[in-house]
């Protein structure tokens, strides 16, 4: 699902823990490590960590993800993780989105009758999680977009764009432990609460959606605006669409800036919501003291 001559990105995304006092122990799990993606051919990712780590390793989750686990067991002050990636995006095929036919209400059913490989890949994002609850207020929201018979992709534009024009953007309101209740009420958010919002509007109605963590281009090209979630990591949403492709395939949505499909961004990773796919997450051992945390994010194209 891709056309036209690739752009070369670079990513680099740092991670800064300070601590007050020593500690003596800690564990922690990134996914940092790009995956390639039918639009994303990845030339190069890597981890570096410092101190040096007593354990650096790497495993494979169930939806393909690269994670990264790393233990500290001896005493440090600071840790800083800091995950380089090297990317060739492709502009998305718009001859083959246009040719995609099929209704949002024949697509949902489809997901329960899939077998073997294909219901591994797509079953898992059908079914609610905490951050996506099937909540009641969600029709209200866009329950007069899913007219009977209209075409799956041109739906996933109209929420998109219905999330962008009703939600504002606002990285004071929101925590990782903010619930989607929250953010509906407040009409404001971050990209992570919008890509659930979107999420979670769809899978209510039966399709299968997953949340993808990854950035967008820092510095856009000249002409173009400057995307809102451009300085940290970002968050958007991909459907499936069973006749994208001969055997199916996925759209990405950004709600946030409302591009269906995205052309500037770069996948990490991808999961049920973001608890499958935290950027950086983990503990520490030792005393009650004060930390710090810092996180910078660079994507420039090369």
């Amino acid at each position: 699902m891709s056309s036209g001559e690739p752009t070369r990105l670079s990513v680099v995304h740092r991670t800064t823990y300070q601590y007050g006092l020593p500690m003596a122990d800690g564990y922690t799990v990134a996914y940092l490590l790009a995956r390639d993606t039918p639009q994303q051919h990845v030339v190069s990712t890597s981890i570096e960590v410092e101190p040096t780590p007593d354990e650096l390793e790497e495993h494979v989750d169930v939806f393909g993800n690269r994670v990264s686990r790393i233990g500290m067991h001896h005493r440090h002050d600071h840790l800083v993780v800091t995950g380089s990636t090297v990317v060739e995006v492709t502009p998305p095929d718009l001859d083959l989105l246009a040719s995609s036919t099929i209704s949002w209400d024949d697509a949902a059913p489809r997901i329960w009758t899939l077998r073997g490989d294909a219901a591994i890949e797509v079953g898992p994002f059908g079914a609610c999680t905490v951050a996506t609850p099937p909540l009641r207020v969600l029709a209200n929201l866009v329950g007069d977009l899913f007219v009977p018979g209209k075409r799956l992709v041109d739906l996933v534009r109209d929420v998109s764009a219905r999330i962008h024009r009703d939600f504002w953007f606002d990285p004071s309101f929101s925590d990782v432990s903010t619930p989607l209740t929250a953010v509906i009420d407040a009409r404001r958010g971050v990209c992570q609460d919008f890509a659930h919002l979107m999420i979670a509007c769809l899978r209510s109605y039966g399709l299968a959606a997953r949340y993808v963590s990854g950035y967008i281009e820092t510095d856009p090209p000249d002409g173009e605006p400057k995307l809102v979630g451009s300085d940290a990591s970002h968050a958007w949403c991909s459907v499936w669409i069973p006749d994208l492709g001969p055997s199916g395939g996925w759209l990405d949505a950004d709600p946030t800036n409302d591009q269906v499909p995205p052309t500037r961004h770069v996948t990490a990773a991808w999961g049920r919501d973001y608890a499958d796919v935290t950027p950086v997450r983990g503990v520490v051992i030792g005393p009650a003291a004060a930390q710090t945390l810092d996180v910078g994010v660079d994507v420039t194209a090369i």
